[in-house]
């Protein structure tokens, strides 16, 4: 379920308004290409999770497998998106207030939320999992009612004539921009499932991972699938493509969907449920920059006092260092309220690309290492390797190479460059120790 929430969050109810935008209906195709990729990660970070249940997760496997600079830029990035992207999707947040209250400066809903974030992450671990349980039961239930609502207009079974599927083929077409807009869609579509690699940072605190974490792997991508796809389809056969995409992000398009479709309180109530969708993936993202800060810190790659626990066991000092996004968030809404949202989430997308990149180059290392003996006896493997996992690989930095044709992520991947080179300019100046780097027969 926490995987769920990190996953179901802006990406889906807001950055899907620009993916439609570019792919009209053939945006369904894109979230299929986006599972597959999602499904190869899925599984490879499972098998590397059960053999190493640690905190640092898969910053301590690339440490391991690759080297300690992969092992420190990894975690470095991972805990760079995650704070950029609270920032994010607190934004988000303001945005989806601005539905019900326009005349609401934008920074003061950011600033409530955060405050509100920080003091549930600041508690024990066990009340983060119970909150962020509910939060996420919230999301899965109000899709599953989107999807029995909205079959229920598109076929006719209520009191609204039936829409039927003319939606996806009217309005130029199903591919009204060809392919091109679908692979350019892939560029935001696949960070949708950008968060099922919570289930191997969470593995160091779960009672048992070597039953948890295949279990979870082996649902958490199939059940996205059921969600996305089938929410995209059904919304997009509710009403026009031109009327829920945008270039501009001004609103979940779940919620225009509704708004044109005339049901009462239905928009309002999707809105509601778009907001606690925000919150769940904020603070789900915070829980981990948190984390990833203190794996750092326990490895001395970060300040030692960042690795300080609190009597109840919650590393506050990295939570306080993981509000920096929700700062940057409130500066933004003051000061740039209109792109705020993309230059926020543009910057964490780029991040993400790195990230995914470097764990399936662990995972290629990790297969090499590993006795074929110890193999044999994961309890979750992916089939056909190396071929998913080079093929992941390559399609990553071709998704990468496409946002320069996207509007509004131009400049992530130069952006994120120069980050990737500050970092490894820090790693360098103050690398101190011998090479870390663990055989993979200590494990």
């Amino acid at each position: 379920m926490i995987a769920i929430g990190g996953a179901i969050g802006v990406g889906l109810f807001l950055g899907s308004s620009v993916t439609i935008q570019l792919a009209g209906p053939g945006v369904i195709v894109t979230y299929l290409l986006g599972a597959l990729l999602a499904i190869v990660m899925a599984y490879a970070l499972a098998e590397m999770a059960v053999v190493h249940p640690v905190a640092g997760s898969f910053g301590i496997y690339a440490d391991t497998y690759l080297s300690p600079w992969a092992g420190f830029t990894v975690r470095a990035t991972y805990g760079l998106v995650q704070i950029i992207a609270v920032g994010a999707e607190v934004t988000a947040v303001a945005i989806y207030f601005a539905y019900w209250f326009p005349s609401v400066a934008g920074w003061i809903w950011v600033v409530g939320v955060s405050v509100g974030l920080v003091t549930v992450n600041a508690l024990q671990v066990s009340n983060f999992g119970e909150f962020e349980y509910w939060f996420a039961l919230i999301k899965v239930v109000a899709i599953l009612v989107f999807i029995i609502v909205g079959f229920a207009l598109i076929t006719g079974l209520g009191p609204w004539p039936a829409a039927g599927l003319s939606n996806l083929t009217q309005h130029e077409g199903f591919f009204p921009h060809g392919m091109r807009g679908v692979w350019l869609a892939l560029t935001l579509a696949i960070t949708s499932y950008m968060g099922i690699e919570v289930i191997a940072v969470t593995a160091g605190e779960a009672e048992n991972p070597e039953r948890s974490i295949p279990r979870a792997m082996r649902t958490i991508v199939f059940r996205l699938i059921i969600f996305y796809v089938l929410a995209i389809t059904i919304m997009l056969a509710m009403t026009p493509w031109d009327r829920t995409g945008s270039a501009s992000i001004t609103g979940s398009p779940f919620v225009r969907a509704f708004e044109t479709v005339g049901i009462p309180f239905a928009a309002g109530i999707m809105n509601l449920v778009v907001i606690s969708a925000a919150l769940s993936s904020a603070n789900t993202n915070l829980y981990l920059s948190t984390r990833m800060l203190f794996s750092l810190s326990r490895c001395r790659y970060a300040p030692r006092w960042v690795g300080h626990l609190s009597a109840n066991g919650v590393p506050r000092r990295a939570l306080a260092v993981s509000t920096v996004g929700m700062i940057a968030a409130t500066l933004l809404a003051i000061f740039a309220p209109k792109s705020a949202f993309l230059l926020l989430y543009g910057t964490a997308v780029a991040g993400m690309f790195f990230v995914w990149i470097v764990i399936l180059l662990t995972h290629l290392r990790f297969r090499q290492i590993l006795h074929p003996e110890a193999i044999a006896r994961l309890p979750l493997r992916l089939a056909g390797h190396p071929l998913p996992t080079l093929a992941g690989i390559v399609v990553l930095l071709g998704i990468a190479v496409s946002t320069f044709w996207v509007d509004g992520l131009q400049y992530s991947i130069p952006a994120f460059v120069v980050l990737l080179l500050t970092m490894s300019f820090f790693y360098l100046r103050t690398h101190r120790r011998e090479d870390l780097h663990q055989p993979a027969s200590r494990w």
